[in-house]
């Protein structure tokens, strides 16, 4: 088992989550239960995954919490994506969320590599 909350990929999922709550605010209230419901439960699900993986008794178990917080990952940067196409969010906004997503998936990827060889 692994202490979550000193991996530095979970504390910085967790400043993606806070910023997409707080980029969402200002989404139109139409939205409600749909982008920004959608935009926020791929955020959290990220460090989510992230502490439920560091929480079990094996690597394998791990790397597949580690898998399922990467493809939220991805899920995060479509809808981020979308959100810019639509207007919702401007360029300036999203471009240093998307950029901290990218760097979680590298270290995601990283991290996988080392419990794999250990």
């Amino acid at each position: 088992m692994h202490r979550f909350e000193e991996l530095k990929i979970w504390q910085k999922a967790m400043n993606i989550t806070e910023n997409c709550y707080r980029t969402t605010e200002n989404f139109p209230v139409e939205e409600k239960y749909g982008l920004t419901s959608q935009l926020r439960r791929s955020a959290v699900s990220i460090p989510s995954n992230i502490a439920e993986g560091a929480g079990r008794n094996t690597n394998g178990e791990f790397m597949q919490f580690l898998g399922i917080a990467n493809g939220s990952s991805y899920e995060l940067l479509t809808q981020l994506y979308l959100s810019k196409r639509l207007n919702l969010i401007t360029e300036e906004k999203v471009r240093p969320i998307i950029s901290e997503i990218l760097e979680v998936t590298k270290m995601n990827y990283s991290l996988q590599q080392s419990l794999k060889q250990s």
